[in-house]
């Protein structure tokens, strides 16, 4: 970038945005949470509920599956992934959270859609609850904004 290009910096305005949201009903008590987080923050800027798709899937594993449609479909300007995998006693927690992970991963990386991840990996349901308006803030309400951000963006760059 030269000296005398113009900065970009995105902001947080949803009105008028097409923002879908995948949920995972594993662990519904956070998931919930972190979903009502996330569409309290997005009306709070600016959005409407008839601008809001809201889907709700199986576990982690489903969502980058479900967003992956959604992406292609042209129809949202920002996808939401909201999830909660809480380690167990066996290695499923690991390949859970690598593959939900990288399924997200590879949507944001295609550069055409914003991204915002909020599929929380953790130890126990003490720090997933920490992270729904706890010690840790809320993760669904930054997932929903960091979206936004990345939306606004995106729409300032013209490839």
């Amino acid at each position: 970038m030269s000296l005398d290009a113009p900065q970009l910096s995105g902001n947080v305005d949803a009105t008028g945005m097409r923002i879908g949201l995948i949920v995972s009903r594993f662990n519904e008590d956070i998931t919930e949470a972190l979903l009502a987080g996330a569409k309290q923050a997005l009306f709070e800027n600016g959005a409407v509920e008839s601008d809001l798709h809201v889907v709700h899937v199986p576990g982690a594993l489903e969502i980058g599956t479900l967003a992956a449609r959604m992406a292609d479909s042209g129809q949202f300007d920002a996808l939401v992934c909201l999830g909660c995998v809480i380690r167990g006693d066996t290695a499923h927690f690991d390949h859970v959270c690598r593959i939900a992970m990288d399924m997200i991963a590879d949507i944001a990386m295609r550069g055409d859609i914003a991204i915002g991840n909020g599929v929380l990996t953790v130890d126990t349901q003490a720090q997933a609850e920490a992270r729904i308006g706890g010690a840790h803030g809320h993760k669904g309400a930054e997932a929903a904004l960091t979206a936004v951000e990345i939306a606004m963006l995106l729409r300032q760059w013209e490839v």
